[in-house]
């Protein structure tokens, strides 16, 4: 499995880039796995060239080439404004205008951290709606993590359940049939609508 890590975090050390590397971690535990990790903070200048010439520079270039032959994509990004970063916004426009297909069918984890448990709806109103945008095949599980959940008893979890959804969408695992005969767990009866109209009728 080639797994692709995207970080957008700009300190150092970062949170951002921590989440990023458990997620990768996780991932690979789960399933066999090369990663490779774009910080986009060295790439921040290269990005802003590219919409000013219209292409992307040496490493950048090697950063889209990555994340377009990933089996699976890790994406991660501090909040600001309730929302993604700029920069992590503006490498992924920059990567639809050099390839509109590069993440077309590509399983992709999203990922946030941020100061307050307050935006963690980041990854479904900012996050999802981007990747489903460029048609990227988003796992159910994103994880964001405020600084106090650094620690505290449920990350892990939400770690684990989503990296496990990734690997098993890249191809890293298979899910076991079901038995011949043995229903699944989920599955239900249909009863037919019109034999619960029946049923409500007065008797006589």
């Amino acid at each position: 499995m080639n797994l692709v890590v995207v970080s957008a975090g700009l300190s150092v050390p970062s949170s951002t880039r921590l989440l990023a590397d458990r997620l990768a971690a996780a991932t690979a535990d789960r399933a066999p796995a090369e990663v490779q990790v774009v910080e986009l903070r060295d790439l921040a200048v290269e990005i802003a060239h590219t919409f000013t010439n219209g292409f992307p520079g040496r490493n950048l270039a090697a950063a889209f080439d990555a994340v377009a032959a990933a089996d699976g994509l890790i994406a991660v990004t501090p909040v600001f404004s309730a929302s993604y970063s700029g920069l992590f916004k503006s490498f992924f426009d920059a990567l639809s205008v050099t390839d509109e297909n590069a993440l077309a069918g590509k399983p992709v984890l999203i990922g946030a951290t941020g100061g307050t448990a307050r935006h963690s709806l980041v990854l479904d109103h900012a996050l999802r709606p981007l990747f489903a945008y460029l048609r990227a095949v988003v796992v159910p599980t994103g994880v964001y993590a405020a600084s106090e959940d650094w620690g505290a008893e449920g990350l892990d979890g939400r770690i684990a359940r989503a990296a496990a959804e990734l690997a098993t969408l890249s191809g890293g695992l298979s899910a076991a049939p079901e038995p011949a005969g043995k229903p699944a767990d989920d599955a239900f009866e249909v009863v037919p609508f019109e034999e619960r109209l029946a049923a409500l009728r007065p008797a006589g």
